[in-house]
């Protein structure tokens, strides 16, 4: 069989791939703040005698698209939205991952969580005591005030960790979760935060759809190609066979 086919093998594979990178940035169109899944690959020439006319598709870690997403009010005390570029640090085992959900929970213990992880702090997770009010600063500043304590003299207990790591750098772990080659990274003190306000996802769901649509074309040209290689090879045997 003519060799052609294994170019459409390998251009079908990653029209695959694309498919479900694009599938899964649709299904997080409503994910608070969620960062688009970029994919990536390059073009493997095939070594060999005469001209090289054939190359297969090599397929490269994904990257990740930071561009903000747009923001909304929620008057939760707890919800916060980075403006401009950053990232919050969270705690997972013995490393740092990195969101720009703001959605923070407070667990049975006190603990800061988002999306099930602890909020990483100056100190490690963040931990609360029994508390009747709470504020956020810009800068990341934790303030409540005590179930004992006084309105008028809020108590300042930690700060979450803000970094900003050039997009380059970071890349998704199986859970979602933004990661670097490094467990952990300095805090970065000019992020700021919007308290009451919650980020959306910056994936655009018309930008998806027409490029998945696109990826189902490519795909049944390659299925197409290698039909055709397929005829080719067939009509070439059929001609062994008479001479």
């Amino acid at each position: 069989m003519d060799h052609l086919i294994y170019t459409a093998v390998s251009g079908a594979t990653r029209s695959l791939s694309q498919q479900q990178i694009h599938a899964n940035n649709l299904a997080n169109v409503n994910t608070q703040g969620f960062r688009h899944d970029l994919d990536s690959a390059l073009s493997q020439p095939i070594q060999g005698e005469g001209y090289a006319s054939r190359y297969l598709v090599q397929q490269q870690q994904g990257g990740v698209d930071l561009t903000p997403g747009a923001t909304r009010v929620t008057g939760r005390d707890l919800d916060v939205a980075i403006k401009g570029s950053g990232l919050i640090a969270l705690v997972s085992g013995n490393r740092e991952v990195y969101t720009r959900n703001g959605q923070i929970e407070v667990g049975p213990e006190g603990e800061l969580t988002i999306d099930g992880l602890p909020v990483s702090g100056d100190n490690g997770p963040i931990v609360l005591p029994p508390f009747t009010a709470i504020t956020i600063a810009d800068d990341g500043v934790i303030s409540i005030v005590p179930d004992d304590g006084n309105v008028a003299a809020p108590m300042e207990i930690d700060r979450i960790k803000l970094v900003d790591i050039p997009a380059a750098q970071l890349s998704k772990n199986s859970a979602g979760f933004m990661i670097t080659a490094t467990n952990v990274n300095p805090r970065t003190e000019e992020v700021e935060l919007v308290s009451r306000h919650l980020e959306s996802s910056n994936v655009s769901a018309i930008n998806e759809m027409v490029s998945s649509i696109a990826l189902n074309r490519q795909f049944e040209a390659q299925i197409k190609m290698m039909k055709a290689a397929e005829d080719l090879a067939t009509a070439g045997n059929r001609l062994l066979r008479n001479t």
